[in-house]
């Protein structure tokens, strides 16, 4: 099977269930930034991997998160009551409370909140902080999609959470690594 089909040429995609609709679609937008939400942390996960020492622990959170990605990613390319729907794992109440758990365990490893802080550190904290930046952007295009069409409320509150989590992990990271981060200064206008 040849990976190009050409039926994307117009400019048109399929959604999961046979709907056709723009690229540039509200849905396909909010499942797209999810795409890019996970391949983000595909590159935080190789410069956790590659570092001169790796967490596996991070590494295997980091797998089950991208899992998850592609579960939220079905679930937003999918129409309620679309002939496919039973083929796919919707994000629910259980799925935000395994969230907030992890984020809870990764708070415990890293220094009290005082703060906005830079995003920086460790290669993978800083890539983990745009990666939190995606999430939170996949969020505002899921609260779009929610005002155009009917969608797993889940979703956004989920897209939440793994912002929350995406933030403390970077934190923890830096905080493992003996990284100190730098805090934001207002500074005086004039």
């Amino acid at each position: 099977m040849k990976l190009y089909t050409k039926t994307g040429d117009g400019g048109t995609t399929g959604l999961y269930g046979a709907d056709r609709v723009s690229k540039a679609h509200v849905r396909v937008e909010a499942y797209g930034t999810v795409d890019e939400l996970n391949s983000v942390l595909g590159l935080a996960r190789a410069h956790n991997t590659r570092s001169h020492k790796p967490d596996p622990s991070l590494d295997t959170d980091l797998e089950y998160l991208q899992n998850a990605l592609f579960d939220l990613g079905a679930d937003l390319a999918t129409r309620a009551g679309g002939i496919y729907e039973k083929n796919l794992s919707r994000i629910d109440a259980e799925d935000v409370a395994f969230l907030e758990a992890m984020i809870d365990r990764y708070q415990a490893d890293a220094p009290p909140f005082t703060g906005f802080v830079h995003p920086g550190g460790t290669p993978a904290a800083a890539t983990l902080q745009v990666a939190r930046a995606v999430a939170r952007r996949a969020e505002r295009d899921v609260i779009h999609l929610m005002h155009e069409e009917d969608t797993n409320v889940h979703a956004q509150v989920y897209l939440n959470r793994v912002s929350d989590l995406l933030f403390i992990m970077a934190r923890a990271v830096n905080q493992r690594s003996g990284i100190n981060e730098e805090a934001w200064n207002v500074k005086k206008r004039r």
